[in-house]
């Protein structure tokens, strides 16, 4: 990532999109690219316009995406075990840009990438990896390569040279149109769970009441389903207030021993994460006044239910 920041003029007229797996961890990225090159790098903001000649780096537990000249962020599900990942840049960024997406893979473990790498291919533009045998973790590279013809293959020393050649070319904007991106839609479920041992559920053929059935035996009626199903979002929604409470009191206290032992980063640290997780508890808590919220807890809760006239 340093060499390719160290690339580029101040008069880039692109973008370049970095996804490092950093989880919900700290980042100096920015920082150390912005020193490594002439171009500026920053974490962005949600919603921010994309601007010329910027250095965009997801930020730490965020998937960054591109939509309609912005940049969008999300802490949607995490994917191939991490938030942010690549795909979700790399299928927003061929699906707005088409053939004038340059989508690079380089060291890393796993098989993130690799289906990012694909969508760009059916819309047009150019794949490229690092040579797996240059790379220290050659894992994502080498999924890339066995999935995908793949355009462009180099090493970190020949990397630089190829994106400034490829950034300078003419293409045609005409591409493909690729599948959505919507990183928050949430697909239909290939199959119901079962309310007691979490088996799959069939439906079972032949009767006139709607019957569902699991591969050990459990069997419900349509109805006894949904009650199923209230009793585990009331058993949710309990351990996620639980839970955020507790980590709001974990902060508060390992804010108070980051400042009886003067740690004004420690202090910074633990009053940030306290306040994400009051403003997910307040969330909840919003989620929870509303009616229909209140009725899935009542009822769960064996208290009668309140209809309006």
């Amino acid at each position: 990532m340093l060499d390719i920041a160290g690339a580029f003029s101040e008069e880039f007229p692109g973008n370049i999109f970095l996804v490092s797996h950093l989880g919900a961890n700290r980042s100096h990225l920015p920082e150390l690219l912005t020193s490594a090159g002439s171009l500026p790098a920053r974490h962005p903001e949600d919603g921010e316009p994309i601007q010329a000649g910027i250095i965009y780096i997801a930020p730490p537990d965020r998937h960054m995406m591109v939509e309609s000249g912005r940049i969008r962020l999300s802490r949607g599900p995490r994917q191939h075990f991490t938030r942010p990942a690549i795909d979700p840049l790399f299928r927003s960024a061929a699906e707005l840009f088409g053939p004038r997406v340059i989508g690079v893979v380089l060291s890393g473990t796993g098989t993130d990438g690799t289906a990012g790498l694909e969508t760009i291919q059916r819309a047009g533009g150019t794949t490229v990896i690092q040579q797996p045998r240059d790379a220290l973790y050659p894992e994502m590279p080498q999924s890339a390569a066995a999935a995908l013809q793949i355009d462009q293959v180099c090493t970190r020393a020949e990397l630089p040279t190829l994106l400034r050649r490829l950034s300078t070319e003419t293409v045609a904007m005409k591409a493909p149109p690729v599948t959505s991106t919507n990183i928050d839609e949430l697909e239909r479920p290939a199959a119901l769970t079962c309310p007691e041992c979490g088996g799959a559920l069939r439906e079972v053929t032949g009767t006139a009441a709607k019957q569902y059935r699991c591969h050990t035996g459990h069997s419900f009626g349509a109805e006894e389903v949904l009650d199923g199903q209230t009793e585990e979002v009331d058993y949710a929604l309990g351990v996620a207030l639980r839970v955020l409470n507790e980590r709001i009191e974990l902060c508060r206290q390992m804010a108070e021993h980051a400042r009886a032992g003067r740690r004004s980063l420690g202090i910074t640290h633990w009053n940030r994460l306290r306040s994400e997780a009051e403003e997910q508890l307040r969330v909840l808590q919003q989620f929870l006044a509303r009616p229909a919220a209140r009725a899935i807890l009542e009822k769960a809760e064996g208290k009668p239910e309140l209809t309006q006239a």
